[in-house]
């Protein structure tokens, strides 16, 4: 495992967590906890980012989604039909909080042009990526607090395509806080402030070229899963969840 650079990196330490309640787990079937969306990673912003460097349309589609599978197809126009939900306009509206801790098991893309995402997302740059990935950069796993501006490109023998994942991130209002497969990866020393609230947003999109390559001519389809996803809440008093400082 490469050490990350930026904000303090974390070389394989373990924490040790406190008491903490499981108050959300996914259940992408139902629509009471997410709705589709025709958006990409902005659920506000209308169908279409032409700026993003993405030919993905999502669609209201359970097919494309609500396994765990979110899935992609390719168009005769090019483009790629793709799901995508997320928790904001849901019945049930679930929303993080700092000091929340996300656990997700992820299977990582096979297809060059595939870009699966996990993200914590509110109006007016309140987001904070759980991971990105792009498969021509087999090895590499995205992190980034976008509230507080910090990032970490982290290289590592487990991720690769067609991979499996445990993904874990630490809201704190000081530090946010990513571990992989268990380990501490990179701490931002940034966090997300004591007011941040964020929806979620779990989504497949797909790459148009510019930052990373679109996928080859003969493919037509293309998916990631994720397997289980959960939030813990610290329990009273407003505490982290996890107690070891890093």
């Amino acid at each position: 495992m490469d050490e990350p650079s930026p904000g303090g990196p974390l070389p394989g330490s373990r924490r040790f967590p406190a008491p903490s309640d499981v108050v959300f787990t996914a259940d992408f079937a139902s629509t009471a906890q997410w709705v589709a969306v025709r958006s990409r990673a902005r659920p506000a912003d209308g169908p279409d980012l032409p700026d993003d460097d993405r030919l993905d349309r999502p669609v209201d589609d359970p097919r494309y989604c609500r396994s765990g599978v979110f899935r992609a197809t390719r168009l005769p126009d090019g483009r790629w039909h793709t799901g995508l939900l997320t928790t904001r306009g849901s019945r049930e509206g679930f929303t993080l909080r700092p000091g929340d801790v996300l656990d997700a098991r992820v299977r990582l893309p096979r297809e060059t042009g595939a870009w699966p995402a996990i993200r914590a997302w509110w109006d007016g740059g309140q987001c904070v990526d759980v991971f990105e990935y792009h498969a021509d950069d087999p090895d590499q796993m995205e992190f980034t607090n976008r509230v507080r501006s910090a990032s970490c490109h982290l290289h590592d023998d487990a991720v690769r395509p067609g991979a499996w994942v445990d993904v874990r991130t630490e809201f704190g209002p000081r530090c946010v806080i990513w571990s992989l497969n268990g380990a501490s990866v990179f701490a931002d020393h940034r966090g997300v402030g004591h007011a941040w609230r964020a929806h979620l947003v779990v989504g497949l999109a797909v790459s148009a070229g510019r930052y990373h390559p679109p996928p080859e001519p003969g493919t037509t389809e293309m998916s990631f899963e994720v397997g289980s996803l959960a939030v813990r809440r610290p329990s009273g008093g407003g505490r982290t969840a996890y107690a070891r400082p890093v």
